[in-house]
């Protein structure tokens, strides 16, 4: 089946994330090479600047940041009854829809399988994550509500 299932996991939302867990597990444990990478993006500078940050003295501590955010992906990640060996957690910066295809085609992912927010009348029937992966992913998307 899968060898390689890409999971966007967006730590702010944890009710998304266990949207995806059941479906996550099944597939993965459909046979026993696939292997889970999880992904968690974080926002660009600029976006911290638009929060009013930018009149601060300091910059954001990108590596504290970036550390604390590896270590909430890694606690969902355990949530997940998939074997640790086949795990594997990452970090990427900027959009989140070009994070998420940017490494299913570093890793040649075969499935991405991502959560979508209820639609509002400005993203009518997906998320706009969600909706720009599916419709440029290289792979099959299942998109869980």
């Amino acid at each position: 089946m899968y060898h390689d299932i890409l999971v966007p996991i967006d730590i702010s939302e944890p009710a998304l994330t266990q949207l995806v867990v059941s479906h996550v597990e099944t597939q993965a444990l459909l046979t026993d090479v696939a292997r889970v990478h999880f992904l968690t993006v974080l926002p660009a500078f600029p976006y911290y600047a638009s929060l009013g940050l930018a009149y601060s003295a300091e910059a954001p501590d990108k590596e504290r940041i970036r550390s604390e955010a590896l270590s909430q992906l890694s606690e969902t990640a355990n949530k997940f009854n998939i074997p640790k060996d086949r795990i594997e957690l990452h970090i990427a910066t900027g959009s989140p829809k070009d994070g998420i295809l940017e490494l299913a085609a570093t890793i040649h992912a075969d499935l991405i399988i991502i959560a979508s927010h209820r639609p509002s009348i400005t993203t009518y029937l997906l998320g706009s994550n969600a909706s720009a992966v599916v419709r440029h992913a290289k792979c099959s998307v299942l998109v869980v509500r």
